[in-house]
């Protein structure tokens, strides 16, 4: 399989700081990049021939005012390459890539939150954590808050993964529609966010990839700004372009008001390997219940109001 990728972030038009941060890792080569290490990811994670270790992608948005922000989203992708990549406790190839992402999202949660009790600089930081891990032509998908994956494949776009927060659990007991969600006063409030508490149960998903499927990840400085027919225009208009395609989003974002950070991440994937799609259907397989019944079920749950700054 092949994996043409590339990523963006943005501090967008009134943010002074950006606290969003992304990470890319070819698990096989060991090269790996996040936000924090420069703008312009090297040129081998732009085209990756994936191997039988796999590849990762995530997208983190910090919360918690400037500096605490930005230290938790970095602590965020940085403690998740270092599990994946240079710990002994790394994922082998036995274990589901997306099981290892799992492992790791949630020692990240503990970390974070171990620092945010210690020291009172970044008393109550956090940060959303939307990854996702390829392996074969399977791709797993690890969901904390309201960061957000999206796949492209045809004619149309899916959300792949449903928001951790307050206005999606209204929606989804009745409460107020998809509409009055995007202008709710309590849009922002997110019911899960690493380093909020030492507990944590990311939501989880796979999908089976298929030939000409795209990947997007993105924060919600995006997804706040732009509809999933927003963002299939663009990057269909963008031919098969990447950069160009994660530029062209930014842009649009940033002209309908740019009020948060903004970072995508896009992904296609191509390759004789891989089975042609026979329709635009994507099913997302969830986890059975009997494995752990609070895995992927928060609707339940007593809101912890995490306001996104």
């Amino acid at each position: 399989m092949i994996i043409d990728l590339y990523a963006k972030s943005d501090v967008g038009r009134v943010r002074r700081g950006n606290e969003d941060n992304y990470l890319l890792i070819d698990l096989t080569t060991g090269n790996a990049w996040t936000g924090s290490d420069g703008a312009e990811p090297p040129a081998e994670l732009h085209h990756i021939e994936l191997g039988d270790k796999g590849a990762v992608f995530v997208v983190s948005d910090g919360m918690g005012g400037a500096l605490a922000g930005d230290v938790a989203s970095r602590m965020a992708v940085d403690t998740v390459r270092e599990m994946l990549i240079d710990s002994e406790d790394g994922c082998d190839d036995s274990t589901p890539l997306d099981e290892c992402l799992r492992n790791a999202t949630v020692y990240a949660n503990l970390a974070i939150h171990h620092k945010s009790v210690e020291d009172s600089r970044y008393s109550g930081m956090g940060a959303t954590f939307t990854g996702a891990a390829v392996r074969g032509d399977m791709l797993g998908l690890v969901q904390v808050g309201d960061s957000r994956g999206y796949i492209i494949r045809g004619d149309s776009i899916k959300l792949a993964t449903k928001d951790q927060s307050l206005v999606q659990q209204l929606v989804d007991v009745g409460q107020i529609s998809d509409e009055e969600a995007e202008t709710h006063m309590f849009r922002n409030v997110i019911l899960q966010a690493l380093g909020a508490q030492s507990d944590l149960t990311p939501v989880t998903g796979r999908i089976r990839i298929r030939r000409g499927d795209m990947l997007l990840l993105c924060s919600d400085g995006l997804s706040g700004k732009l509809k999933a027919d927003d963002i299939f225009r663009i990057v269909s208009e963008s031919n098969g372009d990447q950069a160009l395609a994660c530029g062209r989003l930014v842009e649009e974002a940033n002209n309908r008001g740019g009020e948060d950070n903004i970072t995508v991440i896009l992904a296609s994937f191509s390759g004789d390997d891989l089975q042609e799609a026979t329709n635009s259907k994507v099913t997302v397989e969830l986890p059975p219940l009997e494995e752990d019944t609070t895995l992927g079920d928060y609707s339940h749950e007593a809101p912890t109001e995490i306001p996104e700054q």
